[in-house]
């Protein structure tokens, strides 16, 4: 029988990150065809299927169907977007796309990266928004993030335990941007193997957008 989520006192909201999603899905209709696997039609039904799918898991309590499917919607949007940079280095090799091409195919790649990783990182640390939402502050997890080790003078305990404080979809979102601008870590750094490992992909990916790839159309230009 299923069993219907119980109150929270404080959910952590959903609608941030399947707005980013659908942002991802959006992006991937201004690369070439040469740069998607397939219809971009159907990265999109995918994605929007799995979203309702993940949205009623949670409403009926079903939590591990429900990260299934948002591991689905993640898992979706990494391939499309490995697909695409590994299409656009190739296409570079070959010279089989025009220096405009690359500019913005680059572009569309490196703002896929950012919401792509961030929606990992959102989705993998602390448990994952179920297990976040149930606890009053955040104190551990895959990253460390700054209220978590600053002390108010007149307090023996962190910021984020003073103020029950947890990380929202726009601190990840901020993670991630700054990790695909800085190529490493900035603020927030990284605490598990895991979260290390996804840091150097984006990195890696972003490097690759940006400084191969950009570089090399405006210097055709």
């Amino acid at each position: 029988m299923l069993s219907h989520t119980p109150d929270i006192e404080r959910p952590e909201p959903r609608w941030p990150v399947i707005v980013a999603a659908l942002a991802a899905v959006a992006l991937h209709f201004a690369l070439p065809a040469a740069l998607r696997p397939g219809t971009p039609w159907l990265l999109a039904a995918v994605v929007l299927t799995l979203v309702i799918a993940a949205t009623i898991f949670r409403h009926l309590g079903m939590h591990r169907q429900n990260a299934w499917a948002s591991y689905g919607v993640l898992g979706a949007l990494a391939i499309g977007l490995l697909y695409g940079i590994a299409a656009l280095i190739v296409g570079l090799i070959m010279k089989t796309e025009g220096a405009t091409q690359l500019l913005l195919s680059a572009t569309v790649l490196w703002a896929s990266n950012v919401i792509v990783f961030a929606s990992w990182y959102w989705r993998l640390d602390g448990g994952g928004p179920n297990e976040r939402e149930r606890r009053d502050a955040h104190t551990r997890g895959a990253f460390l993030f700054p209220q978590m080790t600053i002390t108010p003078p007149s307090s023996d305990v962190s910021l984020a335990e003073e103020e029950g404080w947890r990380p929202s979809f726009v601190d990840y979102l901020f993670l991630a941007f700054n990790t695909s601008t800085a190529f490493s870590p900035t603020d927030v750094p990284p605490l598990t193997s895991l979260a290390k490992l996804a840091m150097m992909l984006q990195s890696l990916i972003s490097l690759t957008a940006v400084v191969v790839l950009a570089g090399r159309a405006v210097n055709i230009l």
